[in-house]
């Protein structure tokens, strides 16, 4: 597939949305090449399309080239022509846009600044004198779509991450644009609520003529597009039907976007691409024509490694008995905890969005106290300890690393720790030293964490909390906003510490993230663990983790359809054998 040029077709096509014509944009302090490159795009009314690519691409820049933000509030070199609904977005007022295109930002956070759900709601129509019926219509309508019923009287700053994202949707869907785009809207949902936003979309598009844009990350719902645009380096490079530019998996793997795990499964099978599966459902069926099986024994190896590794964990570090908490509101969001956690484990919290994964483990290092119950860690009971004399045991790296970072240099964020322990300046070099070599983040001592990327942000964050030799390391939502590529590299880094002693705990809505890296799951569901195991174990569980709103990996998904349970791509070829092969042989050498 040759990457979009055919601007003149494009036009015979339907009633043009969006027309964009060598458009280029260069950031006012960007030293090296443009963010956006001579770019062409047509997108029609009523399309639903979907723009992926890896960070650094453009597509962020794009998206707010197309409501105006770029150029009239982000300055730089501007050249090209936009139309949107026959508007120049650079010569209109943004607020003029706001009506033709809602955008709901990649830091959704940023746009949520009402004192409760209801208000932040009815904020746009207000502005835009909307009659009164029609905003009571549009609240309720809204408070159901975006699921936020019960939440109307609450603050946003309250709500999880994933309700005060489906508020910040929410919030623009209430304006009616007549396109809605959205910058990575599922970077902090559950897997249930991911496919309900692609849901609402889709909704949206067959009810009213909306236009959709959306900037995702993730591969496995932007099949119900219309039409996948894929960018790199400020240029497209791709633009075609889903189920042709997803089967391009080295295409995806060259760029660092994470591929289909079907399609790259029967790829690396030697599979050709015209006839590779997309699905799970697709897969099982090729599978079988094919005469491939499962091998029972290669199988059995596999788990054997489980049980081994579960049989190197140490002594209980954390217990958990009675755990409930209940916060000044009244809300009561753990409901009676029960948990153990042994010295080397991998585990994963993992829960619907609200289901109070964060609640529970801000309890492991007494940012929280419980309100009954009771936790050790490492012998010290929460409660009687202070929170300086647990977290020499626990380090705690929060979702946003910017909510953690305050110091001018890398150097300084890293050594804050040992100097208020104590250390002599000698020593806090050397723990220094060692944090930031074990994150690949030597040479960066004298930058400004805040001029570096997310993902190195992120590492620094980790660094800062390596340099106190914690035993344990909790990690809420490591990969969030990060593309594929970053995502590897942080939990290659994760891996690396648990491998050298640290017990991990993650709390994460990324699924394949748990299956390919972590050793046990705990599943929680309105303030209670559900489920509690092995991953192999829970992910077999896939009507029961429905329940929690959580969703298997494509891969998983189709390995259990077999009848057994892989955890990756890598896993599922090292099982997979010709039918009726009496020597086993696999079908590809790894």
């Amino acid at each position: 597939m040759q990457p979009y040029v055919d601007i003149a077709n494009q036009t015979q096509r339907g009633t043009l949305a969006v027309e964009i014509r060598n458009l280029s944009f260069q950031y006012k302090n960007q030293k090296d090449g443009l963010a956006l490159n001579s770019l062409d795009l047509l997108i029609n009314k009523g399309e639903f399309v979907v723009i992926m690519g890896p960070s650094g691409a453009g597509k962020s820049t794009l998206a707010h080239c197309l409501n105006g933000l770029i150029p009239n509030f982000v300055r730089g070199k501007y050249n090209g022509n936009v139309t949107v609904w026959s508007k120049n977005p650079a010569k209109e007022k943004v607020g003029t846009m706001a009506k033709e295109i809602g955008l709901v930002f990649q830091d959704f956070e940023a746009q949520l600044f009402s004192t409760n759900v209801r208000l932040e709601i009815v904020f746009g129509p207000e502005n835009f004198n909307f009659p009164v019926d029609r905003m009571k219509d549009l609240l309720q309508k809204i408070i159901k779509v975006a699921n936020l019923e019960g939440l109307e009287d609450r603050q946003p700053a309250t709500l999880s991450g994933g309700q005060k994202q489906r508020l910040a949707i929410g919030s623009v869907l209430a304006i009616e644009p007549r396109i809605l785009c959205m910058d990575e809207p599922t970077t902090d949902l559950d897997p249930i609520g991911k496919m309900g936003v692609f849901e609402i979309a889709g909704q949206l598009q067959r009810d009213g003529e909306m236009t959709l844009i959306i900037i995702e990350h993730e591969t496995e719902e932007t099949l119900k597009a219309d039409r996948i645009i894929v960018m790199n380096q400020g240029k497209i490079v791709r633009d075609g039907k889903p189920e042709a530019v997803l089967r391009e998996v080295d295409f995806f793997a060259s760029l660092g976007i994470i591929p289909l795990q079907i399609p790259q499964f029967f790829s690396l099978l030697g599979v050709s691409r015209e006839e590779l599966p997309l699905t799970p459902a697709e897969g099982v069926r090729k599978f079988t024509n094919l005469n491939w099986e499962v091998d029972q024994g290669k199988y059995a190896a596999v788990v054997a490694g489980d049980i081994a590794r579960e049989e190197k964990y140490g002594k209980v570090i954390i217990s958990v008995s009675g755990l409930e908490h209940a916060y000044s509101t009244g809300n009561k969001v753990l409901k009676g905890i029960d948990l153990e956690i042994r010295e080397g484990e991998f585990i994963a919290i993992l829960g619907h969005n609200g289901s109070g994964k964060t609640t529970l483990v801000k309890h492991f290092n007494g940012l929280l106290q419980p309100t009954s119950g009771q936790i050790r860690v490492n012998g010290k009971e929460n409660g009687t300890h202070s929170i300086f004399e647990i977290g020499k045991d626990v380090g705690y790296v929060f979702q946003n690393p910017d909510h953690q970072i305050f110091s001018d240099t890398v150097y300084d964020e890293v050594a804050f720790s040992p100097r208020m322990r104590g250390f002599s300046p000698e020593e806090t070099r050397q723990l220094v030293q060692e944090a930031l070599q074990a994150v690949d983040m030597t040479g960066y001592e004298r930058q400004d964490p805040f001029a570096l990327t997310k993902g190195e942000r992120q590492r620094v964050a980790v660094a800062s909390i390596l340099s106190a030799k914690p035993k344990i390391i909790i990690l809420d939502e490591p990969t969030t906003g990060l593309d594929y590529k970053e995502q590897r590299q942080m939990m290659e880094l994760i891996k690396r510490l648990n491998n050298n002693g640290h017990t991990i705990i993650i709390v994460t809505h990324t699924m394949w993230v748990v299956a390919e890296y972590v050793h046990r799951v705990a599943v929680m569901n309105d303030g209670l663990i559900t489920l509690c195991g092995g991953t192999r174990e829970v992910f077999q569980k896939e009507a029961e983790l429905a329940k929690s709103y959580l969703k298997v990996p494509h891969i998983v998904e189709f390995s259990n359809r077999l009848g057994t349970t892989v955890l990756a791509v890598e896993e599922m070829l090292a099982c997979t054998v010709r039918g009726g092969d009496q020597n086993g042989n696999i079908l590809v050498s790894r």
